[in-house]
């Protein structure tokens, strides 16, 4: 029990992937019962929500509120199985509606957002496949859709925890701080055995997020914060997260400097860049490849150290 009567019951499901665990929270405080992201929709984490509730003595019903970390889908995939049968409200950063509602004109701006950045960032083929495979996506998975009411997190009073939003992952991401706990509830802002990769996406206006600056920022955020412990989205929880966060913050500024010493012998697209780095995981991972490369661009350029010139309808960056 932490000292100001809040208790932190952890749900971790095992999955066969990098990620090592889908990990969700239940968080017992004195008037409510919390449940912080959904995992995913799977019967693995059906069961192990239920168990878990069960052990405690709690069952579905005993939920007070649900609030997700960020809209991924290991994050919400059990909201719509939860909420058919129990009128739990769902807290989540306002971003978050039309990502979870699956929204089509948000998603055809989406679509057309990573059709103009991969065209203009030199893909050609590799980026018209990832496009038909976003539409297809879009067509697809209609039934992933949060079709119940969303509130935003901002409506929400929560007395133990303050509300920390952290961009970079996630446009919408949050964190739940509970300062007299010294404890983070940190989404995939922080994970202790893999770096969260800073996802390229619009804004609300269509317009590209600097998502890496984003993201540094975000843990500069936390690393002010009084914090001994951090339960994150997948993978063990976190003992030591000042030394983890000074890790990533400089993680960040090492592998910036690999991409620069390649661009210091010659101009390079982000395409060329990712290809030369990467090898063939450039085919097999072709969207978070290029979000690593363009967001490592975008903190290079940010900090000063790299420019670009538009040519022929692709930009080339440079040294």
């Amino acid at each position: 029990m932490i000292p100001n009567n809040i208790k932190i019951i952890p749900i971790i499901i095992p999955v066969k992937s990098p990620l090592k665990s889908v990990n969700f929270y239940l968080i017992k405080t004195d008037h409510s019962l919390l449940l912080i992201d959904a995992g995913m929709n799977i019967d693995d984490c059906w069961q192990g929500l239920n168990t878990t509730l069960a052990k405690h003595d709690f069952t579905l019903q005993d939920i007070t509120h649900i609030i997700i970390t960020h809209h991924h889908v290991d994050h919400v995939g059990l909201i719509n199985r939860i909420v058919e049968n129990y009128q739990i409200p769902v807290y989540s950063h306002r971003f978050s509606v039309p990502r979870l509602r699956r929204d089509p004109e948000y998603l055809q701006k989406r679509i057309e957002f990573f059709a103009d950045l991969y065209d203009k960032m030199g893909c050609g083929e590799a980026g018209e496949k990832q496009i038909n495979y976003l539409k297809n996506a879009a067509k697809k998975n209609t039934d992933q859709s949060i079709t119940y009411e969303l509130h935003h997190i901002e409506e929400l009073s929560l007395n133990e925890f303050q509300i920390v939003e952290t961009p970079g992952h996630a446009i919408d991401q949050i964190a739940l701080y509970d300062e007299t706990g010294k404890t983070l509830l940190s989404g995939d802002l922080l994970i202790e055995h893999i770096s969260s990769n800073a996802l390229v996406e619009p804004d609300e206006f269509g317009n590209r997020m600097k998502t890496l600056v984003d993201h540094e920022a975000s843990l500069k955020k936390i690393q002010a914060l009084n914090i001994e412990r951090v339960y994150p989205g997948h993978g063990q929880v976190i003992e030591t997260p000042h030394d983890l966060i000074e890790r990533r913050i400089l993680g960040i500024e090492n592998k910036a400097n690999k991409f620069l010493a390649l661009l210091e012998e010659k101009s390079l697209t982000a395409s060329e860049l990712a290809q030369q780095f990467y090898k063939d995981t450039y085919k097999k991972q072709f969207s978070l490849v290029m979000s690593e490369i363009i967001g490592h661009l975008d903190y290079l350029e940010h900090k000063g150290k790299v420019k670009k010139d538009f040519e022929n309808g692709v930009w080339n960056y440079f040294v």
